[in-house]
């Protein structure tokens, strides 16, 4: 039936093509009439003497055509090229998938550059930059720019210093290449690394639909294209690049996507207040502006909003969310060394301040255009209207950029969930389980295989959500984020910085995340959820698993792990003590020693200074 379903969506969007964009272009090029031009009438002075058609004199449909062609053929292109560098990446790094390590961690020899834009172009795809973004600032103004700031200080820059050193050096000692691995080996539990994979299959494969969101109404306008082609062209695409190029053509293409995000929302945030008449203008109409139910002056310019608590949920959701999210921890995994942490980490700030904090303070100016947006039958806004009716009056090479933005910001995040679930299943649930002698051979076949699978169901999931009713499928993506965090954030972060963590406590935490996000969604589903807002109750769920891991501990019995305390030196201090180890196993001149200035030459005088500074 969903074959069935999928082939005659195919086929209808590929007749919509050839009528709004293929046969307007036709006519523009070769000056020939549109078949059947019921409101154009025919004129002999629309062809030439010879009879040869010109594109100049072809009637009022030909001159139209020329107009609208142009800067069609202008997005079209920037789609093009866009796609064939994400293909071309896909060959390029094909080399690098002939191994397991290769294909899901790049041989963990990823750059900080690389791996800090693939940590954020995972984190913002078109949910925040459509949906969030509009829902939010329409909801909290200009203060929904603290989810922003929360997204890059929390979810980013604390991430990476508190997260990403202790992930690598653990995850290397273990030999895990996934999150349910880890747990496996770190607590030496089978059915723990079963658990997480399953929880993994059933909230994660569902989520990924939800990367498509957003791009039914932005390529509706720029293209009048049905959704259908739209998430049918980028399901293809990602499938490309990902299959033959695996976890580094997903790298190299989020470095370049997210180059384009950069540059796209500096442009669009500059481009709609102009429109508005500047940043005063647009701040002075925001402020003139009402909140329902409240009399509070000037709310939506106002430091925290009209709404705080709601808010902080939502910072609490989106920032501390990403800690216990596999595809977004995987980034330190396949990470080269300490000092490429470091780096990463500022890098990766950076960008969240750009991209996540320049969503939501264009979100802030939604207001502006609540006369212009769609409304539901019960008067709620449809807040995925917002954004596009906010960039709807932009020049077209922009609206293109914009296209890419998406596409960019959609793709990146499709590609990481797909190949995080495939290596997943394939590693933690088929290897050893059902298929007990699986070489790498078998287990690379196996997740190109699911990556295909995947890509298919997610888009088959956007498809049938958005041509049905099916109120389940919604409530799934919208609950999926905070059951993956509520689950693993807790038994993840203690796992790699506290000794004594028992099996009961991690096992408390999966419920506990799992059944209150189901609870909640059944009690919605019914009627009236437990926790009004999905936000709320994963931010809730976070909290929990913070709190569970350490107190359950207290009172279960646990096997200790070795670990190290946290050590006050940096990541290049620890590197450079690993190098001078290294080199004194191997019998060279540890650096700034007596031997290693004489070798160099250095003076007498100065190396007593150095020994003097190195002894104190």
């Amino acid at each position: 039936m969903l074959d069935l379903f999928f082939y005659v969506q195919f086929g209808t969007s590929l007749l919509h093509i050839r009528k709004r964009l293929l046969l307007p272009l036709v006519c523009a090029f070769t000056g020939k009439s549109r078949p059947s031009p019921a409101n154009v009438p025919a004129s002999a002075a629309s062809r030439t003497k010879m009879g040869t058609p010109n594109p100049l004199r072809c009637g009022a449909f030909g001159r139209q055509a020329i107009q609208e062609g142009i800067p069609m053929i202008a997005k079209i292109l920037l789609v093009f090229v866009f796609v064939a560098v994400a293909v071309g990446v896909g060959i390029y790094c094909n080399r690098s998938t002939k191994t397991v390590d290769g294909f899901v961690l790049g041989g963990r020899k990823v750059g900080p550059w690389m791996s800090a834009f693939a940590y954020g172009t995972s984190y913002f795809s078109a949910v925040v930059f459509v949906g969030y973004a509009g829902q939010f600032g329409f909801k909290y103004g200009i203060a929904a720019t603290w989810a922003g700031i929360g997204n890059a200080i929390l979810g980013s820059l604390l991430a990476w210093w508190i997260l990403g050193p202790r992930t690598r050096e653990i995850t290397h000692r273990l030999g895990a290449q996934t999150m349910p691995e880890f747990f496996g080996k770190r607590y030496q539990s089978k059915a723990l690394r079963i658990a997480a994979a399953a929880i993994i299959f059933v909230f994660l494969i569902p989520y990924t639909a939800s990367v498509y969101n957003g791009l039914s109404r932005l390529f509706g306008m720029a293209f009048d294209l049905p959704y259908d082609v739209c998430v049918i062209g980028m399901a293809i695409i990602t499938c490309i690049y990902v299959v033959v190029g695996g976890y580094m053509a997903t790298v190299m293409n989020d470095f370049i996507q997210g180059i384009v995000m950069l540059l796209g929302i500096t442009a669009v945030i500059v481009a709609v207040i102009m429109s508005n008449g500047g940043f005063t203008e647009a701040i002075t109409q925001l402020s003139q502006i009402p909140v329902e139910g409240s009399a509070m002056q000037g709310p939506f310019v106002s430091f925290f909003g009209p709404d705080l608590f709601n808010l902080l949920g939502v910072v609490v959701l989106t920032s501390l969310g990403t800690w216990g999210l596999p595809q977004m921890v995987q980034k330190f995994y396949a990470i080269k060394s300490g000092p490429a942490v470091k780096q990463g980490a500022i890098i990766s700030t950076v960008f969240a301040f750009v991209v996540a904090g320049g969503s939501y303070f264009l979100g802030g100016f939604g207001r502006l255009y609540q006369g212009q947006i769609e409304y539901a039958a019960n008067g709620t806004p449809i807040y995925d209207s917002v954004i596009p009716t906010m960039l709807s009056t932009l020049p077209d090479v922009l609206i293109g950029l914009v296209i890419v933005l998406v596409l960019s910001a959609s793709m990146s995040t499709l590609s990481s969930l797909v190949l995080t679930s495939s290596s997943t299943l394939t590693i933690d649930l088929i290897k050893g389980n059902f298929v007990k002698d699986m070489d790498e051979k078998k287990q690379l076949v196996s997740m190109r295989a699911l990556l295909v699978v995947f890509i298919i169901i997610s888009a088959l999931i956007a498809l049938l959500q958005y041509h049905s009713s099916i109120v389940f499928i919604a409530q799934l993506m919208g609950y999926s984020w905070g059951a993956l965090a509520g689950a693993f954030l807790g038994p993840f972060l203690w796992g790699l910085y506290k000794k004594r963590v028992s099996k009961a406590a991690v096992w408390c935490s999966f419920i506990v995340g799992v059944g209150l996000t189901a609870v909640n969604m059944g009690m919605g589903f019914a009627g009236t959820p437990l926790i009004a807002s999905p936000i709320n109750c994963g931010a809730l769920c976070m909290i929990l698993s913070l709190i569970i891991v350490p107190v359950v501990s207290l009172f279960t019995p646990s096997e200790e792990f070795p670990l190290e305390p946290p050590s006050r030196l940096s990541a290049t201090d620890r590197a450079f003590e690993e190098q001078i180890a290294r080199e004194e196993a191997a019998g060279e001149p540890v650096p700034g020693s007596a031997a290693d200035g004489a070798r160099e030459g250095i003076a007498p005088a100065v190396q007593e200074a150095i020994d003097t500074v190195r002894s104190s």
